[in-house]
């Protein structure tokens, strides 16, 4: 050994000598010029590195990266609904991840980890060398590469010169600022924790879950070294779908682990043999009860994060709902179980037996709409010829008929007084269909429109004892055309009071009630209650629910005729708070609004208890028990594609919707697809369950403010009654009057009905 040195000290020796001749031989002003190059480059390189100081992260900003908290979503009675996270990660301790992890972590990426203090110099210099050589290596250490995962816009990514010159200087600097700011523990587990391992899946605990279904504690060897050796090129590495190249960089994992003195020597061989034995399985996010309700408020919180210069992300805030999460529970249960059931009878009428095949025309429809026959078409095949390979392929069928046939359900509760939201279903399954069915989807309401028709007539003086004929209705439109709704059979040709014709949802009751009162009217109406996004089409055929809408309209509508004609914009949020319970903002309930005249709405109100007790709703009671004083609407539209219902009670407004998101599919069931049989069960069961288990009070009862009975007339004003109500409802369009020749007047927010607007004429739309 004091061989060798002496020999390597006598050629560097030589070596300086040799550079001392050189530089004797050169010229003065050559030497000169050399000096002050040598002299100059490494201070340009320091000053430039002083004033990127400035630009890094800070100590604090790293210190918040370390222990960033996701905002938590509470329930009104303190159960967690969400986390809004930056990535689907579960953070976990160093003491919870096995140690083959660490040690194949250190010995592969940073063996020296325990030793430098942020930066290798030595690695540095030895990644230089062979990059000069063709070989490029990467000389960053385990502190360096968690400041590019922690802060990847504030150091850049770029890797051409000079900007990557200025990427390295930022990653060093930061490094430091790491290791002042963590310990040596802290720095491992926070690098775990954040480096990401494809599919979604973020740190180790995900990572361990995704690729061998276990815990990280529970990760042996070869599977440490398996994730470990991933981190040099997680695609290029994927055990999944490259095994043969994740396995070799196993393996080499695995040497250096021997040869850092983390893995004995004589395991290594036999160790390298095993196969990798993936168990691989996609995570999915969790959302928690309320999915749909927390990505409808992600948006207006990050808004809200932003302006009040918080990270919804990290800095731990609390935002208190409104929802109660035993109210939650019961509806998400409700729906599932209806989902459930639907569901079955959706797999029997779409059956290949049934007309699921290569002959229905609506089949041929939908897959010349799919994407499949749209890349084989675009690569030049003949439409004709990829509609038939489609056609003929039963996988694809099998696939298309699941998709397209899934039935669908949407599912809101709110406090009609408070305008707090209770409970919020949005699909059937969030991660299968996160599209909202409650706010964002727009479909027919069918006969849960019809209130609005009748509450229209009984502000301008109508009363529920007010009779008309049950006989076929025919309305001119203008132009020849005439609108003939039916209630799908023959007329009774019965007189039948405006309380029976709105119970039992006869559309030639209501028909002649708008075409007194008006689309106009009835459209005004609907806006002034809560149906505010959606545009009403203000024709005769509005009466029966043909103006598509959102359910948390309708359920807002109805809230305003529970709560006397005073609207109450939803509440979603009633607080925020900062990780330590501060109170940073209070949402106060809104102020109610006087939309429609309260005495109308009573009325209207009451005589929709009718549906429950007699009409289309009476398996409220007869079926589920329900006792409670309640008043609703069914709904059904053509060809039963979208079933509703809507329920009254003092304290809540229960709303489902029921059908499948593409509007050519149906339950093909005169039965089934009923508003009554396919979305009241849903409602049916949440208040079952609601009041058996007292989270809603069965015995409150609705109050009434005005006295309406019916008051007997002088005998010498009988005329007059009775020619005015002759007048309300007699068959020609001109505008009614009130007794005594006083023209109606509009209710609060609601003007005066304009004649209605000629359209073609509707087919059957009710329920």
């Amino acid at each position: 050994m004091r061989t060798l040195l002496l020999s390597l000290q006598a050629r560097a020796a030589a070596l300086l000598r040799w550079l001392s001749g050189l530089f004797a031989w050169m010229p003065r002003p050559l030497r000169r010029a050399l000096l002050w190059g040598t002299l100059a480059v490494p201070a340009v390189l320091l000053a430039y590195t002083l004033v990127l100081i400035p630009f890094t992260p800070s100590i604090s900003d790293i210190r918040k990266a370390k222990s960033e908290l996701p905002a938590q979503l509470m329930s009104v009675d303190g159960k967690l609904l969400a986390e809004y996270r930056w990535a689907n990660r579960e953070w976990v301790e160093l003491n919870e991840i096995s140690p083959n992890v660490v040690n194949a972590l250190i010995a592969t990426e940073d063996h020296r980890f325990y030793d430098h203090f942020g930066l290798d110099w030595k690695r540095t210099a030895s990644s230089v060398v062979h990059t000069l050589r063709g070989d490029p290596q990467g000389g960053s250490t385990i502190t360096q590469q968690l400041a590019r995962n922690l802060f990847p816009d504030e150091i850049g990514r770029s890797r051409v010169f000079p900007q990557a010159l200025t990427r390295k200087l930022k990653e060093a600097i930061t490094a430091l600022k790491i290791e002042a700011s963590y310990t040596k523990d802290e720095i491992l587990e926070t690098y775990l924790n954040t480096v990401p391992f494809l599919y979604n899946a973020y740190g180790i605990e995900m990572a361990a879950r995704t690729y061998f279904d276990k815990s990280a504690d529970k990760l042996n060897v070869l599977e440490s070294a398996t994730l470990i050796g991933m981190l040099k090129g997680t695609a290029y590495y994927n055990p999944v779908l490259n095994p043969e190249r994740a396995q070799a960089r196993r393996n080499t994992v695995l040497s250096q682990m021997v040869k850092r003195g983390k893995l004995e020597a004589k395991q290594l061989e036999a160790l390298q043999k095993r196969p990798l034995r993936v168990n691989f399985e996609r995570q999915t996010e969790v959302m928690g009860p309320a999915p749909h309700f927390a990505m409808q408020l992600r948006k207006q919180l990050i808004e809200w994060a932003d302006s009040h210069g918080y990270n919804l992300y990290a800095d731990g805030l609390v935002i208190r709902t409104t929802i109660d999460s035993r109210l939650q529970s019961i509806a998400n249960q409700a729906v599932a179980r209806q989902g459930r059931q639907l569901q079955g009878v959706a797999d029997t009428a779409w059956s290949q037996r049934n007309g699921w095949g290569p002959n229905n025309e609506l089949v041929q429809t939908l897959v010349r709409e799919s994407a499949e026959y749209r890349v084989a078409v675009d690569k030049g095949e003949a439409p004709e010829d990829a509609l038939k390979a489609l056609l003929e392929d039963t996988s694809f069928l099998q696939k298309l008929r699941a998709e397209k046939t899934r039935v669908q359900a949407g599912f809101l509760a709110q406090d009609p007084v408070t305008g707090h939201v209770l409970a919020w279903v949005g699909s059937r399954d969030f991660a299968q269909d996160p599209f909202d069915h409650v706010q964002a989807a727009r479909r027919q309401p069918g006969s849960t429109f019809k209130p609005f028709v009748y509450g229209a007539a009984f502000a301008q003086g109508a009363s529920p004892e007010d009779t008309l004929m049950d006989s076929a209705v025919e309305i001119p439109l203008g132009g020849g055309r005439v609108w003939r709704p039916t209630d799908g059979g023959p007329p009774s040709d019965e007189p039948m009071t405006l309380a029976d014709g709105l119970a039992r949802s006869k559309n030639t009751i209501t028909a002649q009630v708008m075409h007194q009162v008006g689309p106009a009217r009835v459209a005004e109406v609907a806006r002034a209650l809560g149906v505010r996004q959606s545009k009403l089409e203000e024709v005769p055929s509005l009466a029966l629910g043909t103006s598509p809408v959102t359910l948390k309209e309708m359920v807002s509508a109805y809230s305003s005729i529970a709560n006397l004609g005073r609207y109450v914009e939803p509440v979603l949020i009633t607080r925020i708070e900062d990780r330590h319970g501060k109170v940073l903002e209070t949402f106060a309930p809104p102020a109610s609004e006087a939309v429609f005249d309260a005495r109308a709405a009573q009325i209207l109100r009451n005589t929709m208890r009718g549906a429950i007790d007699y009409g289309t709703a009476t398996a409220i009671r007869s079926r589920y028990g329900i006792q409670a004083d309640v008043a609703g609407k069914t709904g059904t539209t053509q060809d039963n594609t979208d079933g509703w219902f809507i329920l009254m009670n003092p304290r809540v407004v229960v709303g489902a919707w029921a059908g499948f998101n593409d509007g050519r599919i149906t339950l093909r069931s005169d039965h089934w697809g009923q508003g009554a049989r396919s979305a009241l069960p849903m409602v049916g069961e949440f208040m079952q369950q609601a009041i058996r288990s007292k989270v809603i009070d069965g015995n409150d009862r609705f109050v009434d403010e005005f006295d309406t009975r019916p008051v007997p007339a002088p005998d010498s004003s009988l005329d007059t009654m009775r020619d005015w109500i002759r007048g309300l409802f007699r068959s020609d369009p001109q505008q009614p009057s009130l007794p005594g020749g006083r023209p109606p007047q509009g209710a609060p927010g609601i003007p005066s009905p304009s004649a209605p607007v000629p359209v073609p004429a509707e087919e059957r739309v009710g329920g």
